[in-house]
């Protein structure tokens, strides 16, 4: 049976972020042979090399890169519980630990987290900047309890509670499509530009604009928000995305229209696993969340 400690995992942690054993000795206040030597023992543990090094190079291997990984998430996940235990009964500690795409970040977040900390000042927070993907496995794994992530999300191992729904917009450069008196345009004004989207939403995009006749020019597909709208603001070409991301970059050369396309909506849901414990500190977190911002629940 293989058994690895906390110690470990530290101690491989710290060899991966450094990139150098010696450096990583120095900052776990430990002899750098004792280091090396731990290393060792725990790559024959394993049966696998996760460092390759000699005097010239330092490169961590695939199977290093996953521990790493891994590794990260199991240290996470113990603090997580330790925090749970320590503080069970009544959930007005701790820390709420959440899993949350950028522009939630910026948008969603700020506000909700400012109403539950009057009401509960000494529970703390843990946000980290996660794609959907990411998100969504760190909740199976248990290293999130909360994730916020935009629909659509087919899905029946979670709850979700969603933010109003938000219509969707085009979004171009110095007036290059349409004229600044137009306020709203029709979908197929759309046909002939090339378009830049997000990966999530390319689904949703790409059947509103075969059900108006036409196939869309998908010009980028990306995963990052802020890189749509830098792009569009390049002339590169139209940026078809949720209302609620005009104001992530300010002062872009940007112009906006809304599109007047009722099936072209998406929202901000949270989530987390069903039939799951939650810490308290999260339940009242979605309670709150529930009285102040909930336009409706999916149990």
């Amino acid at each position: 049976m293989i058994i690895i400690d906390n110690k470990q995992l530290n101690y491989f942690l710290a060899i991966a972020e450094e990139e150098n054993i010696t450096k990583a000795a120095e900052k776990l206040h430990i002899a750098q042979p004792y280091l090396s030597n731990q290393l060792k023992k725990l790559e024959n543990e394993l049966g696998v090399k996760l460092i390759i090094r000699n005097t010239r190079k330092f490169q961590i291997t695939d199977a290093g890169k996953n521990l790493q990984l891994r590794a990260k998430q199991m240290l996470d996940l113990m603090d997580l519980t330790i925090d749970e235990l320590t503080n069970f009964e009544e959930g007005i500690y701790g820390t709420i630990t959440i899993g949350a795409i950028p522009t939630s970040v910026n948008v969603v977040l700020p506000e909700i987290i400012n109403d539950f900390h009057k009401t509960y000042p000494k529970v703390k927070f843990e946000i980290r900047n996660m794609t959907t993907n990411l998100i969504l496995e760190s909740l199976k794994i248990g290293i999130i309890e909360i994730g916020i992530i935009r629909t659509p999300l087919n899905s029946d191992m979670y709850n979700f509670l969603y933010l109003q729904n938000q219509p969707m917009i085009v979004a171009a450069s110095d007036n290059l499509y349409w004229s600044k008196h137009k306020r709203n345009i029709m979908l197929t004004e759309v046909s002939n530009k090339p378009l830049i989207v997000h990966f999530r939403l390319e689904h949703i995009i790409t059947e509103a604009c075969k059900n108006a006749g036409f196939e869309p020019n998908i010009l980028c597909k990306i995963d990052d928000t802020r890189s749509i709208l830098l792009l569009a603001s390049f002339g590169m070409g139209v940026a078809v995305m949720p209302m609620d991301w005009i104001d992530l970059i300010p002062n872009l050369n940007l112009n906006y229209r809304k599109i007047n396309e009722k099936s072209l909506s998406t929202s901000t849901a949270l989530i987390w696993i069903k039939n799951r414990y939650l810490s308290p500190a999260a339940r009242h977190f979605l309670n709150i969340f529930k009285n102040n911002y909930l336009r409706y629940f999916k149990p």
